[in-house]
């Protein structure tokens, strides 16, 4: 997959962090999935198809290929924890 350096900015200037996972000579980029989109994702009960929602709601670009073959499309999944990182917080008692 050839990246538009341009296009890049644009998505990062609209969504901020902006992530491309590969596997398999593969790509997509996708980007970190807002709170609703998240909230609606944790509702699927089906862990595939939570997955696949999620995939297909941040998804910006990217080889078709990776949402049909199974092999891809599990690979880049196994990646979406990096994607959905929670920042850390502290808590003081006050």
């Amino acid at each position: 997959m050839k990246i538009d350096k341009q296009k890049v900015e644009e998505w990062k200037k609209q969504h901020g962090e902006i992530f491309q996972i590969e596997t398999q000579g593969k790509s997509c980029i996708v980007r970190k999935p807002t709170r609703k989109e998240y909230s609606y994702v944790s509702v699927v009960k089906n862990p595939v198809k939570a997955q696949e929602t999620l995939l297909n709601q941040i998804w910006l670009d990217g080889d078709e290929e990776i949402k049909t073959n199974d092999d891809l499309f599990f690979a880049v999944c196994s990646q979406l924890e990096d994607v959905l990182a929670i920042k850390e917080a502290e808590i003081k008692k006050l």
